[in-house]
């Protein structure tokens, strides 16, 4: 896993010092990056364009009830470019991993190993971005300096318990549910068109599989988000901290009623739906692209 992980960071540092030169050549590199590149590209898109529908999520899960009326209509999209460019890394990761292992291992264990190389960047990335759509801090400059002065490198990992133990279920779901559909549609397909081993899923089944995928994932994780973002936006609350992400949970039902496990899941199922809808259709077309242009060059 380490090798893996220092080759994906490799391939996306050649990438990046190679922008903008004609002379970078995917032959260069192993077939397997084409995962890398198209699900990391994805990704940071597909992040991008929704960035104000997650940052309504993270108000509306906040302890204190906070509004686009105390923060702001800026806070839809503070921080939106930089947090955003983290998904790129993020979806790398995934996808990279997940192409690697999948093969020799299955679904299941590919998309938790590719969900939990991937927090090593996207608990960083929320940190940031929640405590900038909340307030906590005016700017990304602002909030990359405060935190690690005063919490130092841990404190980019605030809350990593919850975010992994949302993560990794989620991603684990979306993924496996993702294999499900599309062999079910190809064998649909079959059935009625008699084209066995010769259909293709269109970019329209691969929206479809992404956005019901992230429902049944979404549903299931929703209150590890809530824990999630409660722990890691604690700074924009006057009440005491929480102590763990178990004193997180019992008090929120003990003291808001269990229900609000369920907050702003109207909002993440828009974003999750849209995100994974839009990830799942890119990702095959950025992938066929680049293997095309590996073979001809």
């Amino acid at each position: 896993m380490r090798a893996l992980l220092f080759q994906l960071l490799s391939i996306l540092t050649i990438l990046s010092s190679a922008s903008g030169k004609t002379d970078c050549r995917l032959s260069s590199l192993p077939p397997w990056s084409h995962k890398v590149l198209a699900g990391g590209c994805s990704r940071a898109f597909a992040q991008a364009l929704l960035y104000p529908v997650d940052a309504l999520r993270t108000l509306a899960q906040t302890r204190d009830g906070r509004t686009l009326a105390d923060v702001g209509t800026g806070a839809l999209i503070k921080g939106c470019g930089q947090t955003s460019s983290f998904a790129l890394f993020t979806g790398a990761f995934q996808f990279g991993i997940y192409g690697v292992v999948q093969p020799k291992y299955g679904p299941l264990i590919a998309s938790a190993c590719g969900a939990a190389g991937s927090c090593l960047v996207s608990v960083p990335q929320e940190v940031l971005k929640q405590r900038l759509v909340t307030g906590v801090y005016k700017n990304f400059r602002e909030a990359i300096q405060k935190i690690y002065s005063s919490e130092g490198v841990l404190g980019f990992y605030s809350a990593w318990k919850p975010t992994v133990s949302r993560n990794v279920p989620f991603v684990i779901a979306t993924f496996s549910s993702r294999e499900l559909l599309q062999r079910k549609i190809v064998e649909f397909k079959e059935r009625n068109e008699e084209k066995k081993g010769q259909l293709k899923l269109s970019s329209g089944d691969n929206l479809l599989i992404g956005i019901s995928s992230a429902l049944v994932a979404g549903f299931a994780t929703q209150p590890i988000d809530v824990i999630k973002t409660r722990m890691m936006t604690q700074a924009a609350s006057n009440a005491a901290p929480y102590k763990s992400a178990f004193d997180c949970a019992s008090s929120i039902i003990r003291t808001e009623s269990w229900r609000k496990l369920y907050s702003g899941f109207g909002q993440r199922a828009v974003y999750m739906g849209g995100l994974w809808g839009i990830t799942f259709t890119l990702e095959p077309v950025l992938t066929s692209y680049l293997k095309k242009k590996r073979e001809t060059q």
